[in-house]
């Protein structure tokens, strides 16, 4: 997930994300009035053959992007549930799975801008991160006010990498070594997040998986095939900070970077006994 304040370049990104990726690729603008059958797809009736063919949904693509996710309702909100845990959707008494490898990339504006719906805990949780753009400094900002104006849809982009690769390359990071000595350091981060005074809601074991896997993929991205604390420490905030529910305004703990929450995993790095 991609949250900040409007204007500074989330959709781009997220498009450019998945352009850069081969495979089927399919956008969906979260609207008030988006219903789950736009997302899912619809069984509709073939007079010729008497019968219902299901006509599949922009979710059946390897890379969708969630554009605005937080503008739509709850009730279609919860229709990504299924599809984000398992990669698979259960729809008119139909059973699916989808393309593989798939991705959701989602954009959201912070809850306290007008017109969106906070997204519940168990949708949240199964976002992988949450990433944050923040403002350009000063020479990118200018060099994007000089450059002419375009859609992002116009961006010429080729994938950089295709479907079977991305596959191979997950494999590839399960393989990655972790002793359990850091393991007993992501539990001992979890189990501080669920004692907090101030935390409503610590890490779930879904999340602390969560953790293992990206601190895993860190460690590959740097060229080695075991992981050290110091990927796990880097992993922690954008995985870990928008799964805590805490007891203060929860609109401003879900912006990244200047929350509570933030300010408590920095506070909780301190106390933790390092490998």
């Amino acid at each position: 997930m991609i949250e900040d304040i409007p204007g500074v370049g989330k959709t781009t990104l997220a498009f450019a994300l998945a352009k850069s990726i081969g495979g089927k690729f399919s956008r969906i603008q979260f609207t008030s009035d988006l219903l789950p059958s736009d997302i899912l797809g619809v069984s509709v009736f073939k007079a010729e053959s008497q019968t219902f063919e299901f006509m599949p949904g922009p979710l059946f693509a390897n890379v969708v992007l969630a554009d605005e996710i937080n503008r739509t309702t709850p009730k279609t909100q919860s229709s990504l549930l299924e599809c984000m845990e398992r990669s698979h959707i259960s729809v008119d008494g139909l059973s699916m799975d989808l393309p593989q490898p798939f991705m959701v990339v989602a954009t959201q504006n912070p809850l306290d801008f007008e017109g969106t719906y906070p997204l519940p805990e168990n949708q949240l949780d199964r976002f992988l991160m949450r990433i944050t753009m923040g403002y350009p400094d000063e020479e990118t900002e200018k060099e994007i006010i000089r450059t002419p104006s375009y859609h992002y849809d116009d961006m010429k982009l080729d994938p950089v990498i295709t479907p079977d690769a991305i596959r191979a390359t997950q494999s590839e990071v399960s393989q990655v070594f972790i002793e359990d000595s850091v393991l007993d350091y992501i539990l001992r981060w979890v189990v501080a997040t669920r004692k907090h005074p101030d935390f409503l809601i610590g890490i779930s074991p879904r999340g602390a998986i969560a953790l293992r896997r990206v601190a895993q993929a860190r460690a590959l991205v740097e060229g080695r095939n075991y992981v050290i604390p110091s990927d796990v420490d880097r992993s922690v905030q954008p995985v870990f900070a928008h799964r805590i529910v805490s007891g203060r305004s929860r609109g401003s703990d879900r912006i990244p970077g200047s929350g509570f929450v933030d300010a408590e995993l920095k506070a909780i790095a301190q106390s933790i006994e390092q490998p």
